[in-house]
């Protein structure tokens, strides 16, 4: 029986995971137009998914045993209330935050979630190291970190392109001859005989600049942009499954009669499931509600986001990619002034709730198995 309930404890999470983490990393590809709901979708299951097969392969170099260790006893992390409390108790916080919208951590969800557990066990003896390292500190410093990057990264990608405009006084442009007729303005058309040559068109830098500014020694910069925006958002959601997946599934090696691939492989599914049928809240508060995103913002929150996921991976920093997903997204709106503050400070109050909520449910859990002589 325990071992029952905590696998559907452990797949309740993978769940609820998925539907509040999986659009993260394509919300800018949502909210930029560069693609639709459905395919940016489609995007963020796909490399997700792939990352959490990967972890069958890699499994033994990131399996985070998420056993409370350093934060509660040895006697009692290794027992099954206590893991199916932890489980619970951080599936709750997550589907409730992503019932309403909110992006919150995973990660710190399950942190609350052992506290929780653990106060209730010993009595409120807990060691508060843990959560000062993996909770405050990065809630604390990576969100800052991610809008001061992004907006830095904005600001030059668009000074550098106004400085092409101001340079470029004059441009030729060719269109089909189909979609030109003959100028009545102050443009100067040269009409050339339709059927043999395309149209050619002489007119001012401010006609011309959106056709300049796309073109840089004839490669079309808007598509070599979107290109890279859909590799950054694709390269974001890998990470985030491949880091992930092993993190749930560690919760499950406690029960008898469990192989770890099998469990890595019901995690992953579990997740593509949340994922398909509960990211639309998430998607339009990521995507719509923080700031009105360009293709060039999107690209640029994207590009942030994973550099310093993967550079805070490399040098074992524990940052959220959620709070560094948001804070690029943010660190664009306060550059493009088009940052809505109201939402950005619900978000952030929902990050500051993550660990009492999950405490609180967790808590309860243990308590009603503990009273049940589970």
């Amino acid at each position: 029986m325990l071992t029952s309930i905590l696998f559907i404890s452990v797949c309740f999470l993978a769940y609820a995971n998925g539907a509040n983490d999986n659009f993260k990393g394509v919300a800018s590809l949502f909210g930029s137009g560069t693609a639709n709901f459905r395919q940016a979708l489609t995007w963020a299951t796909l490399t997700t998914f792939a990352g959490s097969i990967t972890a069958l392969f890699l499994a033994q170099t990131l399996l985070v045993k998420f056993s409370g260790k350093g934060l509660a006893p040895d006697e009692l992390t290794h027992t099954l209330p206590f893991m199916i409390a932890v489980a619970g108790g951080a599936g709750m916080t997550v589907i409730l935050a992503t019932r309403y919208g909110f992006p919150i951590s995973t990660t710190h969800a399950l942190l609350g979630a052992m506290a929780g557990s653990t106060l209730l066990a010993t009595s409120g003896n807990i060691s508060l190291a843990p959560l000062l390292n993996n909770f405050v500190l990065p809630l604390l410093l990576s969100p800052f970190v991610a809008v001061l990057s992004a907006g830095l990264l904005y600001r030059g990608l668009s000074m550098w392109r106004n400085h092409r405009q101001l340079t470029n006084n004059l441009c030729l442009c060719i269109e089909n001859p189909e979609s030109l007729a003959l100028a009545s303005n102050v443009n100067m058309t040269l009409a050339i005989d339709s059927a043999i040559v395309p149209s050619l068109t002489l007119d001012r830098q401010e006609a011309c600049a959106e056709r300049q500014s796309s073109l840089v020694l004839g490669f079309n910069l808007e598509r070599l942009r979107d290109g890279l925006h859909f590799c950054s958002a694709g390269a974001v959601c890998f990470a985030r499954g491949l880091n992930d997946t092993p993190k749930i599934a560690a919760l499950l090696l406690l029960a008898p009669g469990f192989d770890l691939q099998w469990i890595i492989i019901v995690v992953a599914t579990t997740m593509l499931l949340g994922g398909v049928f509960n990211a639309r809240r998430v998607a339009e508060t990521m995507s719509h509600k923080i700031t009105t995103i360009t293709h060039d913002q999107g690209l640029s929150a994207n590009l942030v986001t994973a550099l310093l996921v993967i550079f805070a991976s490399k040098f074992g920093m524990p940052v959220s990619t959620t709070h560094v997903s948001v804070g690029s997204l943010f660190g664009i709106g306060l550059v493009s002034g088009k940052a809505n503050t109201g939402v950005i400070a619900s978000i952030a109050l929902s990050w500051l709730l993550t660990l009492p909520c999950a405490a609180a449910c967790s808590a309860a859990i243990y308590y009603t198995a503990i009273g049940a002589n589970l």
